[in-house]
């Protein structure tokens, strides 16, 4: 019996440092800073400060763990390619808006106020290239609707 409690207290502690070890992984992404624009039907051009969520690292983290977003702060997901994209909010205690965004800048959907700690998907509703993550209520104070447009830069940090 000895044996079997010594190697099941091994594997606990296997586990339990497996775990540490991807958070500490997790929380050492770190993330390249830029600023994007949109420009509304109206001829307004909207700049917003992000960070770059390009590698599958930066993805996964997101937002999490994060206060309050500042205003005209957020974060744009790059997902390298067009496809269906879902989301979630675990771990984000503060609400987002989500806005989804063809490769051609175009806005398909925003999701408003997201619930905080929420494991509910969140889906793109159609295949997209780029989520942007701001704070909650800000798109509509900011006056973005699905007519605005993404003017991206001429390069994304890679």
């Amino acid at each position: 019996m000895t044996l079997f409690l010594t190697i099941l207290r091994s594997a606990f502690v296997a586990l339990l440092a497996f775990f540490y070890m991807a958070d500490v992984a997790m929380s050492d992404v770190v993330f390249e800073r830029g600023q994007l624009a949109f420009e509304t039907t109206a001829g307004e051009r909207i700049t917003i400060d992000v960070e770059w969520a390009l590698t599958t690292e930066q993805r996964a983290r997101g937002l999490m763990e994060r206060p309050a977003l500042a205003d005209r702060t957020g974060m744009l997901f790059d997902f390298g390619e067009t496809r269906m994209v879902t989301m979630w909010m675990a771990n984000t205690p503060a609400s987002l808006d989500m806005i989804f965004i063809t490769e051609a800048g175009r806005i398909v959907r925003i999701a408003e106020r997201t619930t905080p700690l929420s494991e509910s998907i969140v889906s793109s509703g159609e295949p997209i290239r780029y989520a942007l993550e701001i704070r909650g209520g800000h798109a509509e104070e900011l006056g973005l609707d699905t007519t605005a447009r993404l003017v991206l830069p001429l390069e994304l940090p890679r």
